[in-house]
């Protein structure tokens, strides 16, 4: 039996190119190839970034957050970037090992705006740097050297149309434990996971 092709798939760069139209001159010319001086700025108000990365299992995306400075620029091609205590899954080193390439998304709390760098990282124990960026006196486990290839920031519609910043009440989501007891049938605990993850995670968090 012949499956009939889906007319409204798109499948080549012309349609996908003449469906969105050219790009605008900003959106070609907010694109180099190092920290510009402007974009230093912003990198250092940040508290908070996604770094995406791919391995030989698949794509990985998860956040990072520290004090505004989250990392810290080396020179005009290089941000360190520290890897703090967590859950140990450890997904985007293992796809670093494999695959250098990776992409972070800065975010500044109430600006609609956002920063993205693309480049390739290395991981370093180097006693130096672990020192360097040590948090409340104790060491990242690790840092991921990132050589800057391409940075641009993004414009501000999308935190415009998701209303990312506003004073809203926060949505009414399922707390950590009853995500992990509804994901293993009450094998894990909830309730108990909940009580206990406030102190937990003050304990833990450097």
């Amino acid at each position: 039996m012949t499956v009939p092709a889906d007319t409204h798939t798109i499948t080549d760069l012309a349609s996908l190119q003449a469906l969105f139209g050219p790009v605008g001159e900003a959106s070609l010319r907010k694109e180099v190839s190092h920290l510009h001086p402007v974009y230093q700025r912003w990198i250092a108000a940040s508290p908070f970034a996604v770094l995406a990365t791919v391995g030989p299992d698949g794509l990985d995306t998860s956040p990072r957050g520290d004090p505004p400075g989250l990392v810290t620029i080396q020179d005009e091609h290089t941000l360190l970037l520290p890897e703090r205590a967590g859950n140990n899954r450890i997904d985007g080193l293992k796809n670093i090992l494999h695959d250098p390439r990776v992409a972070l998304l800065f975010m500044v709390p109430g600006v609609g705006e956002t920063l993205r760098v693309n480049g390739r990282a290395r991981i370093s124990v180097a006693p130096e740097l672990l020192q360097r960026l040590a948090m409340d006196g104790k060491p990242p486990k690790c840092v991921l050297v990132i050589t800057v290839e391409t940075v641009f920031f993004q414009c501000a519609r999308a935190i415009k149309r998701g209303s990312l910043w506003s004073s809203g009440a926060p949505a009414e989501v399922p707390t950590a434990g009853a995500m992990l007891a509804a994901l293993t049938q009450d094998g894990i605990d909830g309730a108990a996971y909940d009580q206990a993850l406030p102190e937990r995670q003050r304990a833990t968090l450097y």
